[in-house]
């Protein structure tokens, strides 16, 4: 099943056409094993995903904090490396029409090699996929094989992203931009910037690709300030692999805990009505 960079979009507009933000939940593959990692990718379709964001586990994930880095050090433990992830999406590409993206360091392309390591995730199903330590400026041969290959190359900006920069990053990337909630790493704070309201506002000004917050999502109440500052969808990491860690050594306790963790956020990512006020979302 090749990839298909429309479905992540598409799967936004369905929840928008609902009147919410998409959900998309992350998890490092392989954590804590592989076939409890399988279960849990099932778990969290089943709980009303729009769409999955999964890593890569890496040994120096330097945009994550502690608990993706745990996660990601469960994987490696376990044995699991990247051909195994490989084979994890190609299960969940076989079985669910939920797209995918996929969240990486340079370092792990680079040792694939560029051309292999994106037709690998174009055979895999893989919609997209974010370098998370990829600068712009060194980014035009990952730009260019995700080209060649149909996957869409997903580009993050922050609050800290200047004016010109954000102008750089909204025309080179496709699939929808990371909007990180708050600066720091993930799931070293919760909770989202005062100002995200008008941080959104001024993204979609220079861009008209879906806009998906992560960084500092803890549970609902995250996702409901998200989608009241006018997001199109929230991606929730370190608390789905906080549920993880809290049920190691019961897989069934820890599948049915992330699987209704998933249904939880789906069910707080309503948009207020128009005209509504917003009440304990974020202001400008």
């Amino acid at each position: 099943m090749l990839s298909d960079p429309s479905r992540i979009a598409a799967a936004i507009a369905r929840a928008k056409a609902q009147g919410r933000g998409a959900i998309v939940p992350f998890v490092v593959l392989g954590d804590p094993d592989l076939d409890t990692s399988d279960g849990l990718l099932r778990a969290m379709v089943e709980g009303g995903a729009d769409a999955l964001e999964l890593g890569l586990a890496f040994s120096d994930p330097p945009a994550d904090g502690p608990v993706i880095q745990a996660a990601a050090t469960r994987a490696l433990r376990a044995g699991v490396r990247v051909d195994d992830a490989f084979a994890l999406l190609r299960r969940h590409a076989e079985r669910s029409a939920v797209p995918v993206s996929l969240l990486v360091y340079w370092n792990l392309v680079l040792q694939r090699g560029v051309e292999r390591f994106y037709g690998e995730c174009a055979a895999a199903g893989v919609d997209a996929v974010l370098v998370a330590d990829l600068p712009l400026e060194e980014a035009t041969a990952a730009l260019e094989a995700a080209r060649r290959h149909g996957v869409a190359a997903v580009l993050l900006v922050t609050p800290l992203t200047s004016e010109s920069r954000l102008r750089a990053v909204a025309a080179a990337g496709s699939g929808y931009l990371y909007v990180a909630a708050r600066v720091g790493v993930t799931g070293e704070r919760s909770g989202v910037e005062a100002g995200l309201a008008h941080e959104i506002a001024r993204i979609r000004a220079v861009s008209t690709l879906p806009l998906l917050c992560g960084f500092g999502i803890a549970g609902p109440t995250e996702v409901r300030a998200v989608a009241e500052a006018g997001a199109d969808g929230a991606i929730v990491g370190s608390a789905v692999a906080r549920r993880i860690e809290a049920h190691l050594g019961d897989p069934a306790a820890m599948i049915n805990a992330v699987r209704s963790f998933v249904g939880e956020l789906r069910a707080a990512s309503g948009r207020p009505a128009q005209g509504t006020p917003s009440r304990g979302g974020p202001q400008c």
